[in-house]
């Protein structure tokens, strides 16, 4: 059923009468009628109970009346949305990111943002997990981007992706050839670890916690970019997601293997707003621009 159809019908159900909704269409009252008369014979039902006075809604009638009203909302709000969007010109938009996002796909997925809407600032601010959470539940935040394990009741996710967690290392280190491995094959390697890591809501703690030999953390660093380095180098192997390393991961320069624990291997990374808050234009526009960036991405090996 398309748009004319539905605003012929609403009107005449409207008013009871051909008649007069084609006066408030401002076309014939055969071309009202003709319409019904055609979307009523290809339903194989009557919409209209003709009468002396003018129509009556059947009872099927009142179903299609519901959906119709329902449809033209919907267009409205669409056509409201599209135009806040088309002449939307200056604003601000406050972003809180995990590292791994800041420094990946992040910065080209501002640069597509700042062609189209150059005329609105952006604020992006780098922190820990918990951090990127609890900003966008004060408000700090329009936008987060981190995990999203142990959701606050107050962040509603609107797109996440796969990201478990894994092994970082060289390609010449004796497990680059593993399709997999546990916690405990890696006791005994130097690890680099994040500093954030040690939060109490560590998932790398809680399964380190279960082994009996104690893992070696060799270099514990709040910065992706040390810990990228120390990785290449050789000074140890990394536990991460892949995303911060897709370039590296890519090229061949250091391979990403995933751990085995079902804590671990069921992480995913999300886009993260408000459950409370409006989602205004500008702030949906950068939610898709990061979910487009975020889709074609594999993380998971």
């Amino acid at each position: 059923m398309h748009s004319i159809f539905l605003r012929y019908f609403d009107e005449v159900a409207r008013h009871g009468s051909i008649r007069k909704a084609a006066a408030v269409l401002n076309v014939s009252s055969t071309s009202v009628n003709r319409k019904i008369n055609s979307t009523e014979e290809r339903l194989g039902v009557r919409l209209f109970n003709r009468t002396p006075d003018g129509v009556e809604l059947t009872t099927i009638g009142s179903i299609v009346l519901e959906h119709c009203r329902r449809t033209l909302h919907d267009y409205e709000r669409t056509k409201i949305l599209i135009d806040e969007m088309r002449d939307l010109r200056t604003g601000h938009i406050d972003i809180e990111s995990i590292d791994s996002i800041a420094f990946g796909i992040l910065p080209k997925a501002l640069e597509t943002f700042a062609t189209t809407y150059p005329e609105i600032s952006i604020a992006v601010k780098v922190s820990p997990p918990e951090d990127v959470m609890e900003a966008v539940t004060q408000g700090a935040a329009n936008v987060g981007i981190g995990f999203t394990t142990d959701l606050s009741p107050e962040v509603r996710v609107v797109t996440e992706k796969a990201a478990p967690i894994g092994i970082i290392l060289q390609p010449d280190h004796p497990l680059a050839e593993r399709t997999s491995v546990t916690i405990e094959d890696i006791v005994g390697y130097r690890l680099v670890r994040t500093i954030d890591a040690r939060g109490r809501n560590s998932l790398v703690d809680q399964v380190i916690s279960t082994i009996a030999t104690p893992l070696s953390t060799h270099v514990f660093t709040d910065n992706l970019f040390i810990a990228k380095q120390m990785i290449l180098n050789g000074t140890g192997i990394g536990l991460y997601t892949k995303i911060g390393f897709l370039e590296e991961v890519d090229a061949r320069h250091l391979v990403f293997i995933p751990l085995m624990e079902k804590l671990l291997s069921d992480v995913h990374v999300g886009v993260l707003i408000s459950a409370t808050a409006g989602m205004d234009p500008a702030k949906r526009l950068i939610c898709d621009i990061v979910e487009r960036a975020l889709r074609p991405i594999q993380l998971v090996s």
